[in-house]
């Protein structure tokens, strides 16, 4: 599952996204808590690493706000998980970027949980490596899935 703080960034972003699509201008912390439904002391730190991340920049003054610098297609959901929440693998092994052999395996190669969560795990990355922000917020992006 992601967690809290994965839900609210993708919320966040969402938001600065529908605005830059409406011809808005930056957002105040306020308003895309408001938008998001995120608590705004919590939304403050998602923020700070959405900016260092470069997916949003900040303005000052009366104008100022969040803004999105990043297009809406150009922003992996795939990649935004990992920003936030870390690794994505199931299993320490099948991690690309934080790559740890399993304390209790022997042997990779024949390990069978290794196998069957690395199928599983493949296909979760060819889908979740093709959805992009630009998904998410515009009409008919993703299919209707039944309830799970």
């Amino acid at each position: 599952m992601i967690s809290q703080k994965t839900k609210y960034a993708i919320k966040a972003l969402m938001a600065l996204a529908d605005e830059v699509a409406a011809g808005g201008n930056a957002l105040t912390i306020e308003e895309i808590a408001q938008r998001s439904g995120a608590p705004k002391r919590f939304l403050e730190h998602i923020m700070l690493e959405l900016r260092n991340a470069g997916y949003v920049g900040s303005r000052r003054g009366r104008a100022g706000g969040y803004i999105l610098i990043k297009q809406p297609k150009e922003i992996s959901i795939g990649e935004l998980l990992r920003q936030v929440d870390g690794p994505i693998a199931p299993l320490p092994c099948l991690s690309r970027r934080s790559y740890q052999r399993c304390e209790d395996c022997t042997d990779e190669a024949s390990c069978r949980l290794r196998r069957m969560f690395g199928q599983v795990f493949w296909s979760y990355l060819l889908l979740i490596e093709s959805l992009t922000l630009a998904d998410l917020v515009e009409d008919g992006g993703l299919p209707e899935m039944g309830a799970a």
